[in-house]
C-alpha cells in the first residue's frame, strides 16, 4: 500500500492539536500547535548530522502541507 507523503491526523483527546504526519524516512509526527517533533525512526551518530540539516525542511514542508490543505477545505465551503 501506498501511502502520501503528508497525512492529518485527530484525536479528540488532544483537541486543540494539529498533527501533521510525514510517512516517508525520516518518519515523523509534528503537533504544529506547539512544533512538538515525534520521530517514528531510530537515528544512529551517523543519521543525526543528516537530519538536523533536513529537519528545518521538513517542518517547513509539514507546515506548508496543513496550509494548502485548510485552504482546499474552506474552498469547498
Amino acid at each position: 500500500m501506498q501511502f502520501p507523503r503528508f497525512i492529518l491526523g485527530d484525536n479528540t483527546d488532544y483537541p486543540e492539536a494539529i498533527f501533521v504526519i510525514h510517512t516517508e524516512f525520516p518518519r515523523f509526527i509534528i503537533n504544529l500547535q506547539d512544533d512538538e517533533v515525534e520521530w517514528l525512526e531510530d537515528f544512529d551518530k551517523n543519521d543525526e548530522e543528516e537530519l538536523e540539516n533536513e529537519a528545518e525542511t521538513l517542518i517547513r514542508e509539514a507546515s506548508e502541507f496543513y496550509d494548502r490543505e485548510v485552504e482546499r477545505y474552506q474552498d469547498d465551503d
